[in-house]
This record gives structure tokens, C-alpha cells and sequence, in this order.
């Protein structure tokens, strides 16, 4: 076996993705022949020994992928030091590999999340540089205005980086009307970034379901149900990170792809600003 970066052979032994181990590393809880690894080093699992937290590190395991319908009040993770039940509860029963979340869900939000030992696929489905889309729906307290609905497709700053959803659509009210429904797809996927998108525009977020992750949907899938990724699912994900890409310009909608804000209210493009050539400015 050839050597390979020690942050790569953890992601390929399926305790957490690339990204995660480097995080690992940093924190002193690698070793590898009893040295404390550096991001860089490489090692063969052949001939050294690398542990990590003291336990020794094995070879690469099946690669499995699923697809896990998360509810409410579960932890997206696969331990919590307060003993609340985690995602990795939901699927022990189904796999003896050690698979881990992809990305980020809430505990108090629902909806699809995908599982893997696959650190290399995990580490690009997460990264922002690959522009994966995420859909959510969003049960909202009250209504958005044009005026208000263009806010928020202007985006906020999230972790020192600023977000802008990729499309925002309103779907319906509640019978009361005290509430609206909005389908929403981000591409950056930080922490609480749906949440904080609408709150910083004065909404506060009752619900929140993901009901698609890049090519991935399935309505069929009930709350706590776990199944397999095909073969072409898998395949339309690797695809689907395969290119780095710019990131996206938001769209709002209300049943249409018209901007319905008013005219005054709308943002000059820049090419509209721009003076032409041989024209004062």
C-alpha cells in the first residue's frame, strides 16, 4: 500500500470525512508511530501505525451510502455528551461500518440527510466551493412583502461569509394565515443559514424540512427511515461535485420567475450602471 496523507487514510477508514480529521490532527488526537501528526504527513497502513484518540486505525471499509430521513430532536452527529439520541442510533441497527453525517441539520429540523464511511464524497458534498443546492421547505410566522422577500435575496454574512439563497419561492399560508410556507435553496450550507436568512429579516422559522440535496429526493421516505443510494444516485452525486463553481446569483419567486419587487425597489445590475465606452460618467 502506497502512502497517503494521514488525513486522507482516516476519511478512507470511515471515522469522519477529510475536513474532519484535519480538524483531528490539529487538536493532537493523531499519532502516528507514537509521534503526534502534522497536517502533511503521510503514513502506509502496512507498516505504521496510526491511531487515532488511542484507538489504531484500520484499512479502508466497504463503502456504504445512505440516505436517512432525520426528524426533530435528533442530533446530527454520532455521539453527544448529553445523551440525546443521535442519527447514528437511527442506522446502527442497518450497517457495520462507521458511517457519519454529511453536513449539517438541526435539532429541531427534519428532513434528508446522507450517511457514508465515503470521506472524499463527504468532503465535496460540504465544501461551498462546489455549489451543492440544498432545498428546504420553511413554515414562516406571518407573510413577506416584496419589499422584504428582496431582503432576504440579498443575502446576510453567516461564519464571516456572506450567503445568498439561489431561489426562494412561496408555496402557501396556513388556514389561519398566520404562517406561510417558502421552498428556499441555498448552496453555502452553514450553520443555522436558512434560519438566520429569514430571521434577520424579521420571521422567525416554526419549521423546516430539507427535502432535496443536490440531484437527491425522496417523498416517499417517512421520518426516522433510513434506505441505500442506488448505483445512479451515487453516480449523479459524484457528478454533481465534480466542478468547482461561482457562486449563485439569488431568484425569488411567488409562483413565477418574474421579480415582482417594485422597479424602485429592484438592484441595478452592473451592467446597467456601468457607463458606456466613450460616454461620460
Amino acid at each position: 500500500m502506497a502512502q497517503e496523507r494521514v488525513q486522507k487514510l482516516i476519511a478512507q477508514a470511515g471515522l469522519c470525512s477529510r475536513r474532519q480529521a484535519e480538524v483531528l490532527i490539529r487538536e493532537g488526537r493523531v499519532r502516528v508511530n507514537g509521534d503526534a501528526a502534522k497536517l502533511g504527513d503521510k503514513a502506509d497502513l502496512d507498516h505504521d501505525h496510526v491511531k487515532v484518540d488511542g484507538k489504531l486505525l484500520r484499512g479502508a471499509e466497504a463503502k456504504r451510502y445512505l440516505l436517512i430521513y432525520k426528524p426533530r430532536e435528533i442530533m446530527t452527529t454520532c455521539d453527544d455528551p448529553e445523551d440525546r439520541t443521535t442519527v447514528l442510533d437511527l442506522v446502527r441497527p442497518l450497517v457495520s461500518e462507521r458511517v457519519f453525517p454529511v453536513g449539517r441539520l438541526d435539532y429541531h429540523s427534519e428532513g434528508l440527510l446522507i450517511m457514508t464511511n465515503d470521506g472524499d464524497l463527504a468532503a465535496r458534498i460540504t465544501h461551498p466551493r462546489y455549489g451543492l443546492v440544498r432545498e428546504y421547505l420553511v413554515k414562516i410566522r406571518g407573510d413577506l412583502d416584496d419589499r422584504v422577500l428582496g431582503r432576504l435575496m440579498q443575502g446576510t454574512v453567516l461564519e464571516g461569509h456572506r450567503v445568498v439563497p439561489l431561489k426562494v419561492v412561496r408555496e402557501g399560508a396556513t388556514k389561519s394565515g398566520a404562517a406561510t410556507w417558502w421552498r428556499i435553496q441555498v448552496t453555502e450550507g452553514r450553520t443555522h443559514e436558512v434560519r438566520e436568512l429569514f430571521f434577520r429579516v424579521g420571521h422567525a422559522v416554526q419549521r423546516l424540512r430539507r427535502t432535496a440535496i443536490g440531484p437527491l429526493r425522496d417523498e416517499k421516505l417517512r421520518q426516522g427511515q433510513t434506505r441505500e443510494l442506488n448505483a445512479s444516485e451515487i453516480r449523479a452525486l459524484q457528478a454533481a461535485t465534480r466542478k468547482v463553481t461561482s457562486p449563485p446569483r439569488a431568484r425569488a419567486r411567488r409562483g413565477d420567475d418574474r421579480d415582482r419587487r417594485p422597479r424602485s425597489d429592484r438592484p441595478r445590475s452592473t451592467e446597467a450602471s456601468r457607463p458606456k465606452r466613450g460616454t461620460k460618467g
